[in-house]
């Protein structure tokens, strides 16, 4: 659907984007991430044909936004950081003006508009001045803007600023709404956004992309070990009688309130099979799982690592997070029982080996 290659953004001798090359696919949402100044709103003005790059192309449905402008950008629906609205006008003067301007043939206007407004639920506020419209409702109606003529590719950036957490929430399900016919580009300063809208991040810092991939894929990339939480059914002695024996692998096992239930944190090596060595060991032993998640790192996380943003110090994944906080569980429900905390690390050269 867009296909981006070998763009460069040049400003003096400042590299605004610096040689990036990707492929949107149809149907998908794709986050566009980046700290400030990193070169990502410079990249999807490229994209929209409002400014040129230095060098390299990028090819909407096959058309080239410099050579085809015109067939390009019919493929497109850009919602910029600001919507572009004009105050004085009510939605509905001002979408069928936008129609007008985006060449949607006179006699299918107002069904067009029509159209819009109900799909992203302005229609009420239809003789309202934008002017007098909630920043949340400016944002749709900037959306329904972006939505006229129906193009296949929908690019949004930063939709989401100055909502408050219900507006997110209802922008976040919009998107989502938009992606069963619309392939769509976000851009987007809100992690928890992206992490639950999109199908695939790209993450760009000083002006190059230094990830793309699925969120899962990506929190594997920075990873240094996968951490498995499982429920078991069974006493915590037993469990720690089956996994002593796994070597390469750290525990901790917690007694749960709820009787004959353990709940096990178990940590290993990126590349081991985590989940694999564990439930068949523990399905040797006829213990019960009741549940198991991986813990991953979080979007957070990822960011972080890979914009080099926390120089000097890596940042703590969820997984080591998850692994401490169940030996701490461990010892207060240790304290309140009276019992000793039932944990246990398996480690080469311990003394019980």
């Amino acid at each position: 659907m867009i296909q981006v290659e070998h763009l460069v953004k040049k400003y003096g001798e400042n590299y605004a984007v610096n040689d990036i090359s990707f492929t949107v696919e149809e149907g998908k949402v794709y986050g566009f991430l980046g700290p400030n100044g990193a070169g990502k709103s410079t990249a999807m003005n490229i994209i929209t044909g409002y400014i040129a790059a230095t060098s390299g192309r990028v090819l909407i449905n096959g058309h080239d936004v410099l050579e085809e402008p015109q067939e390009a950008k019919r493929c497109i629906g850009y919602l910029p950081e600001l919507p572009p609205l004009y105050m004085e006008m009510t939605v509905e003067e001002y979408l069928t003006f936008a129609a007008a301007i985006k060449n949607v043939p006179k006699d299918k206007r107002k069904a067009e508009v029509e159209r819009v407004m109900q799909k992203t639920s302005v229609t009420h506020m239809r003789k309202r001045l934008c002017r007098n419209l909630s920043k949340g409702y400016k944002q749709r109606v900037g959306l329904s803007q972006a939505l006229l003529g129906d193009p296949k590719v929908i690019i949004l950036d930063e939709p989401s600023v100055g909502l408050d957490p219900m507006q997110i929430i209802e922008m976040r399900d919009l998107i989502r709404g938009l992606a069963r016919d619309h392939t769509v580009i976000l851009s987007s300063h809100i992690l928890s956004q992206v992490s639950e809208t999109c199908d695939h991040i790209l993450i760009i810092s000083k002006g190059k992309i230094v990830a793309q991939d699925t969120p899962e894929n990506l929190s594997r990339l920075v990873a240094e070990y996968e951490t498995v939480e499982l429920t078991v059914i069974s006493d915590p002695q037993t469990v720690i009688d089956v996994l002593k024996p796994l070597e390469d692998l750290s525990y901790a096992v917690l007694p749960l309130n709820e009787p004959g239930k353990v709940r096990v944190t178990i940590r290993g090596d990126k590349d081991t099979d985590v989940r694999s060595i564990v439930a068949t060991a523990l399905a040797q032993a006829r213990i019960a799982i009741v549940a198991m998640n991986t813990i991953s790192a979080s979007l957070e996380d990822i960011f972080l690592r890979l914009t080099g943003n926390t120089p000097g110090k890596k940042p703590v994944a969820k997984a080591a997070k998850a692994e401490e906080a169940a030996e701490d569980s461990a010892e207060a429900a240790a304290e309140e029982t009276g019992s000793p905390a039932e944990t246990e690390e398996t480690n080469e050269g311990d003394e019980d080996k």
